[in-house]
């Protein structure tokens, strides 16, 4: 008769093969996928045209520019507000282009729940893959 503990001992040994694969594909291409995801710039445009930002990997603000027609219509409110909406636009494409770079790596669930700073559910799911 087969022991209960029996499947747990196949799963993580199973878990353990799927990690070291993993960590190999990593070693191969870990410093291309880093520089890669580094790199990132993305440049996002206001709905009017008027106002341009650039985000790096993390949705840091690394450029703005504002074409000199939006004072045509003077209102500090609307440029606070279009530079805004139009920077978190460049972040949130910041961020899934450096999911798309990882996501060969790590699983996207994962990765995002680790973006998101959701460290429960990226334990969660490190645990359900554990058990298999």
């Amino acid at each position: 008769m087969e022991s209960l503990e029996q499947p747990d001992a196949a799963a993580m040994r199973a878990y353990a093969d799927e990690l070291r694969d993993m960590f190999r594909q990593i070693q191969d291409t870990g410093k291309e996928l880093h520089a890669q995801a580094r790199a990132v710039q993305i440049t996002e445009k206001s709905r009017d045209g008027l106002v341009s930002v650039t985000v790096g990997p993390r949705g840091e603000l690394v450029g703005l520019d504002v074409d000199p027609r939006i004072y045509r219509r003077p209102d500090a409110r609307h440029l606070a507000d279009t530079i805004v909406e139009t920077a978190q636009r460049a972040a949130a494409r910041a961020r899934e282009r450096i999911t798309e770079i990882l996501e060969s790596v790590i699983p996207r669930a994962e990765l995002e729940a680790h973006l998101d700073g959701d460290l429960e559910t990226a334990m969660t799911q490190l645990a359900e893959r554990m058990e298999g």
